[in-house]
């Protein structure tokens, strides 16, 4: 009887608890390390692919018998199909250096290497895409989304007063946490279709939204009810961001900014500063995201203003011109070469 009291006892509840924690974690980890072996050797195949190349002036058909060979040597092993090894030789040799591999390229899946190195030309950007998607833990179908839509191009570009209005280093992160332009691509309306209109079709898209805001947002709630004095307002949509420690109200405009809106974006965030912001919560910041937008006419509208105020426009069709993005491969394509020849691990 005492067992029994034992095993059915909160402690060891608890014990349970902490145990299956304790085997997750080394689940993940195990998991980790093979995929950081695997990448380490893909680098060094494609390192001495290029080294042999050089010294012994070997040409491309030495990738090709390697592949054969390899194959023939441990079938048991997938990913030496003569294209992927053509990708371990261009990963060595846009990124020889061993330290790099370590501390990011290592902590990626193979599959999101080689999506990034056959999408993005820049090298910048290749290691945007690496840190980021190391960062927030990004899915294959996340990754290539954000590819196409040019996060790197978009991410910290909304014009804002933050720097005059935020503490450092909060204002660097509230400013890296907005983009401009946001895509809604995602959006079956038309494109002139009117404010309410965008705000309804947002809310019935909310998680394809988020993912467009991007790491942090929590949705509040649209036309979120305030009172000041004895009148009624409404504000669009109501976020709050769990990294920023902070509400984020978003203002839709249909048509091309006007200065007057961002006035009535800063009584707004007055109001929600007194009647909903937490002690411990940093100052709420606005956004308003419009149709069009004037740059000079935004940075003179925010420059007096005391609320922290982002400013960025939309898009409701994808922003990549047709001649790039026809020249991607897409994620099946890729799964596809490198599933030849007995594929590649992904």
């Amino acid at each position: 009887m005492l067992e029994i009291e034992i095993i059915k006892s909160n402690e060891y509840a608890k014990f349970f608890s902490d145990l299956k924690e304790k085997v997750r974690t080394s689940q993940q980890r195990a998991v980790l390390q093979v995929n950081q072996q695997m990448i380490h050797l893909y680098h060094h195949i494609g390192t001495e692919i290029i080294r042999l190349q050089s010294e012994k002036g070997w040409g491309s058909k030495v990738i090709e018998q390697l592949s054969k060979d390899l194959h023939g040597t441990f079938p048991e092993m997938k990913g030496f199909s003569t294209r992927n090894l053509k990708y371990m030789r261009k990963f060595a040799e846009e990124y020889p250096s061993a330290e790099f591999v370590q501390q990011a390229a290592a902590q990626l899946p193979w599959f999101h290497i080689v999506l990034i190195l056959s999408s993005v030309r820049d090298r910048e950007a290749q290691i945007f895409y690496m840190q980021k998607a190391v960062e927030h833990g990004w899915s294959r179908n996340v990754l290539s989304m954000h590819i196409e839509t040019r996060l790197h191009e978009r991410e910290g570009n909304a014009i804002t007063n933050f720097q005059d209005r935020l503490p450092a280093p909060f204002s660097d992160l509230a400013e890296q946490s907005l983009k401009d332009p946001y895509i809604f691509d995602f959006l079956t309306i038309d494109k002139n279709a009117r404010e309410r209109e965008i705000e309804v079709a947002l809310v019935e898209n909310i998680r394809k939204f988020l993912l467009e805001l991007g790491e942090g947002f929590a949705f509040l709630g649209n036309q979120h009810h305030i009172v000041v004095g004895e009148k009624d307002f409404y504000v669009d949509m109501l976020f709050y961001h769990l990294k920023l420690r902070s509400y984020v109200a978003i203002e839709l405009k249909a048509g091309e900014f006007k200065p007057e809106q961002a006035g009535k974006l800063n009584f707004y965030l007055s109001a929600i500063d007194d009647l909903l912001r937490h002690p411990t919560d940093n100052p709420t910041i606005g956004l308003i995201i419009c149709k069009h937008k004037d740059n000079i006419t935004a940075e003179y509208a925010l420059r007096n203003i005391n609320a922290p105020i982002g400013l960025a426009e939309y898009k409701l069709g994808k922003m990549m011109p047709e001649d790039l993005k026809t020249s991607l491969p897409t994620i099946d394509a890729i799964e596809a070469e490198l599933n030849s020849n007995k594929g590649g691990i992904l």
